[in-house]
């Protein structure tokens, strides 16, 4: 088994991790990214290579997606027709977890993801940061993941190269990786594993507002069009029943201008890959969508002032249930191209090995 740890200045726990995987009796060859932790974690990495741990290194901070990617990279070079299990340096994952997922990822051609319960006492940024990135990855395929940022996960060696090209330097990179393997016809396999979070997941580098963004940036952006939508609308809205005095027509043309604007936002901006679908069946499935929200506003909000919700309340409810409707729609279908029936598997020659001799030894990137 091949196992990578991406690292950015990590303390005991790694140590104490590669102990416990005892890597000589378990045939196992672990490979470790250093993403430019810098001098204070040199002995860290010295007694990670002692304990027989190939070291890649970063001259500076990358990003966790590049560490991975350094690593997939590395290996296939390096270690051709090898499946390969990721990990976390930071003592979330256990040796009997880790070894669970290798198993399963020897058998099937599939990405394996090690899926917490979070069961116990979990840190409250962890449980709400999963929640919500669950929530925009089933919106972004129709696919409900318990866990979308583990980062024990297992790959087969066939999809290596394919890892390389995903998007993403930083924490975004482990979830567009999941969006692209839904994509690309990948299946994703659940193997339980414990919640572990020590010291209240101190030692985490997650930048909460930074690194949120990069993952959410879809989402924020169609937030955003929508923003100026609604803002568009209300200024066509003052000018036209300014100008013809009557509400009817100055709804009916402030509507058809916002829903222009959004529309040229949502394909241009928030989802690219709508720029290469032909524009007059673009504009036309957007209409109709358009049209269909319409009537389920209407009919939603009647069904919640019906059951004794205030107008008020209701309205609320509505539009934050329309706006993640819309949101999935227009991403999974509207803009979108329709996906091959191939796979990164198809064609493919590699093989899964699983015995290997663990060399040790520095490399530097």
């Amino acid at each position: 088994m091949i196992l990578l740890i991406p690292a950015f200045e990590p303390d005991e726990k790694l140590n104490t991790l590669i102990e416990s995987l005892q890597l000589t009796s378990n045939e196992t060859v672990l490979v470790v990214v250093d993403d430019g932790s810098g001098p204070t974690s040199a002995e860290i990495f010295a007694y990670a290579q002692r304990q027989g741990a190939i070291l890649v290194q970063h001259p500076v901070n990358l990003g966790k997606g590049a560490a991975l990617k350094t690593g997939f990279s590395f290996i296939a070079e390096n270690f051709p027709g090898h499946d390969v299990v990721t990990a976390d340096c930071d003592g979330q994952h256990a040796a009997e977890d880790i070894y669970a997922v290798a198993r399963e990822v020897g058998q099937k051609k599939s990405i394996v993801l090690g899926e917490r319960e979070f069961s116990g006492k979990v840190p409250l940024r962890s449980k709400l940061g999963n929640k919500a990135t669950a929530l925009f990855f089933a919106l972004s395929t129709g696919t409900w993941l318990n866990d979308t940022q583990t980062g024990l996960r297992g790959f087969p060696a066939e999809i290596l190269p394919w890892l390389g090209k995903v998007p993403g330097e930083r924490y975004e990179y482990e979830l567009n990786m999941l969006l692209d393997a839904r994509r690309n016809n990948i299946e994703l396999q659940r193997v339980k594993i414990q919640t572990i979070y020590l010291n209240d997941n101190e030692s985490s580098h997650f930048r909460p507002i930074r690194d949120s963004i990069r993952i959410y940036a879809p989402l924020l952006k169609f937030s955003a069009s929508s923003l100026a939508g609604f803002a568009v609308d209300t200024v066509l809205l003052l000018i036209f029943t300014a100008t013809f005095h009557q509400l009817l027509p100055a709804v009916v043309l402030a509507r058809l201008g916002s829903a222009a604007v959004n529309f040229w936002i949502n394909r241009q901006l928030v989802f690219t890959e709508g720029r290469t679908l032909p524009l007059r069946a673009t504009v036309s499935r957007y209409a109709l969508l358009a049209i269909v929200l319409l009537a389920l506003n209407y009919e939603l909000l009647t069904l919640l002032s019906s059951s004794g919700i205030p107008l008020l309340l209701g309205k609320i409810i509505t539009e934050i249930v329309l706006f993640l409707v819309s949101f999935s729609v227009q991403k999974r279908f509207l803009f979108r191209k329709k996906s091959s029936k191939s796979s990164p598997f198809q064609h493919s020659q590699a093989r899964h090995l699983v015995n290997t001799e663990s060399p040790q030894g520095t490399i530097e990137r």
